[in-house]
C-alpha cells in the first residue's frame, strides 16, 4: 500500500469519527430535551458507517493496480434512533400530556459517554496511523539520499 491510500483511509477514519462524535455530543447535550421544532422530544442521532474501496481513479480500479481489500470508512447517514421516548409523570410540566406523562429522550448519558471515548480513541489511532506513515516515508526519503 502506498503513502497517499494510507493517508486516504486515516482521513477517512477521522472524517467518520468525527461525525459520530458530533451527534453523541449532540445525543449528551439534549438528553433533557422534551420539545423539538418537528414537535415531541429530542430523537437520539446514530452515525451508520459503511466502506468503499479505496480506488483513487477509474483508470485504477480497471487496472486493478491497487489492494483489493484497502477500503475507506464513510459516515453512510446519520439517523434518528427507533428507541421510544421514557414517559415521566409529571403533570405540572408544560409538555405533560392529557394524562401528565412527558416524553424525554431515550438517552442513556453514561453509554453516550462510553461511545464517545471509543470515538475519539478511534480518531487517535488514524490520527497514530498517518504520523506513522508519514514518519515512515521521511524515513523512505532518507534512505534515499545515502
Amino acid at each position: 500500500m502506498d503513502l497517499l491510500t494510507s493517508l486516504k483511509i486515516s482521513s477517512s477514519g477521522l472524517t467518520a469519527n468525527k461525525k459520530r462524535m458530533a451527534a453523541i455530543s449532540s445525543n449528551i447535550a439534549n438528553a433533557q430535551t422534551t420539545r423539538t421544532a418537528e414537535g415531541g422530544a429530542y430523537q437520539p442521532k446514530e452515525v451508520v458507517f459503511g466502506s468503499e474501496p479505496a480506488k483513487e481513479s477509474f483508470s485504477e480500479i480497471l487496472s486493478g493496480e491497487m489492494d483489493e481489500s484497502a477500503q475507506t470508512v464513510i459516515a453512510k447517514e446519520v439517523s434518528n434512533s427507533r428507541k421510544p421516548p421514557i414517559l415521566k409523570y409529571e403533570p405540572n410540566h408544560p409538555d405533560a400530556n392529557a394524562e401528565g406523562y412527558v416524553a424525554y429522550p431515550n438517552i442513556n448519558t453514561m453509554e453516550e459517554m462510553a461511545n464517545m471515548i471509543e470515538a475519539s480513541r478511534a480518531y487517535e489511532a488514524n490520527i497514530n496511523a498517518m504520523n506513522t506513515a508519514k514518519s515512515m516515508a521521511m524515513k523512505d526519503l532518507e534512505i534515499g539520499r545515502n
